[in-house]
């Protein structure tokens, strides 16, 4: 490996202010740390072109502009089709129902809807409450000796009414990345369309929704280096389809203003620029040449390999103990797995752990994080849930050795 397929934390750390602090950040899957760009985004739509869009007035065309670059900016991103397929909206669990909502009307009593059982509530929810409309929800099994969700016990749930499987693409515990474009494929050959939560996978690896052939994919930007809002892609075909959600005279042509009731965020649509611009940059650290999108690809490659450095790591720590058990794969293979890590120690209460790692300035978590029924299904929900350690490429080696070796002292050695 040569130095520029390497990540350089100076560089890294230029860019985001918050890991200046003596502050380990390891919770990352609940909110990772801002880019500087993406800040300096929303200061300057504050600053400069804080008014309403869609005004003939030079200002008014500025915003406009800003909102289309945020748009085309999550187009780089994703790689969407065209700007019009993207949807800003509060989160991922507002989108979420935003996009349940506005496909009801093209749902029958008795058509079918299959979700997993690994999946965050945000991504069964929203679905599950259709069913006072006649509508029969499903849920896809996890297979309890793998820990992956297969297509052979996909396929007896599907019939000639399933018209949407609604799948993460990496569990927020788990931390494997499942194959969507497989899932895809095989849910598409049967006539449905697919809904993917990629809350836990945008902030790692690139996303190519064209490749996958996705048709909704929804993810944070606050989970990935921006502000507190979130993206929807669709497809813009079936975008046009769905009911809106603004007022009545925004026809089903107008998309994606009619789902996003009030207009979005202007001033955090906007920072996408900056989180795209980090990327590019980061790309270019290592080498990249070519487009925008080129160059965020190389970045997320890099990324990965700093990723893979800090999961092995970890892991090694937590395999070599006889008291511990981690939830989810236990090797990260051909880099199908993040740096979500979640575990548990042997009758020690998880949420302790957590508290008392405070006192060493290192950010972890505990719980269930949102995926309750997931907890519940594998039977991990007692003592606390588990303890989650969630990395990001701006995470050190050096970091998970000061983590491990806080761990060892609160638990003791094993």
């Amino acid at each position: 490996m040569s130095p520029k397929d390497v990540i350089d934390p100076q560089f890294v750390n230029a860019h985001f202010p918050a890991l200046n602090k003596d502050w380990v950040f390891f919770d990352n899957a609940g909110g990772s740390q801002i880019v500087k760009g993406a800040v300096d985004k929303i200061t300057e739509f504050l600053f400069e072109k804080n008014v309403q869009i869609g005004g003939s007035y030079a200002v008014s065309q500025a915003a406009s502009d800003a909102l289309m670059d945020g748009r085309k900016a999550a187009q780089t991103l994703v790689n969407a089709a065209r700007p019009e397929e993207i949807v800003f909206g509060p989160s991922t669990t507002a989108l979420l129902q935003t996009l349940a909502t506005s496909v009801r009307s093209q749902l029958n009593e008795g058509d079918e809807i299959i979700v997993t059982v690994a999946d965050h509530e945000s991504n069964i929810g929203p679905w599950e409450r259709l069913t006072e409309f006649g509508i029969i929800v499903k849920f896809w099994p996890l297979d309890h000796e793998t820990l992956e969700l297969r297509l052979e016990d996909l396929e007896p749930l599907m019939t000639e009414r399933t018209r949407l499987v609604c799948v993460h693409h990496v569990s927020n515990i788990l931390g494997s990345i499942n194959p969507i474009a497989e899932f895809a494929r095989f849910v598409h050959e049967r006539g449905a369309s697919i809904c993917v939560d990629a809350v836990a996978y945008a902030p790692h690896r690139a996303i190519d929704v064209q490749a996958w052939d996705v048709d909704y994919y929804v993810f944070s930007l606050y989970k990935c280096y921006g502000p507190h809002t979130a993206i929807m892609y669709g497809k813009y075909d079936l975008l046009l389809e769905l009911d809106g959600l603004y007022h009545y005279f925004y026809g089903k042509d107008k998309v994606p203003g009619k789902l996003e009731p009030g207009n979005p965020n202007y001033e955090l649509a906007y920072s996408t620029v900056g989180v795209v611009d980090y990327l590019v940059a980061l790309g270019e650290s290592v080498g990249a040449t070519g487009s925008r999108r080129d160059k965020v690809v190389a970045a997320y490659a890099a990324m990965t390999r700093q990723e893979d450095a800090l999961t092995e790591r970890l892991l090694a720590w937590l395999n070599a103990r006889n008291d511990c058990r981690v939830i989810g794969k236990a090797i990260n293979v051909d880099s199908t797995r993040v740096p979500t890590i979640a575990f548990k120690f042997d009758s020690q209460d998880s949420g302790q752990i957590a508290k008392q790692m405070d006192d060493y300035g290192i950010a972890i978590r505990f719980g269930d994080f949102h995926s309750r029924r997931l907890m519940e299904d594998l039977q991990e929900n007692d003592n606390g849930g588990a303890v989650r350690v969630s990395m990001v490429h701006y995470n050190t080696l050096d970091q998970v050795d000061r983590l491990c070796a806080a761990l060892g002292e609160i638990v003791g050695e094993a």
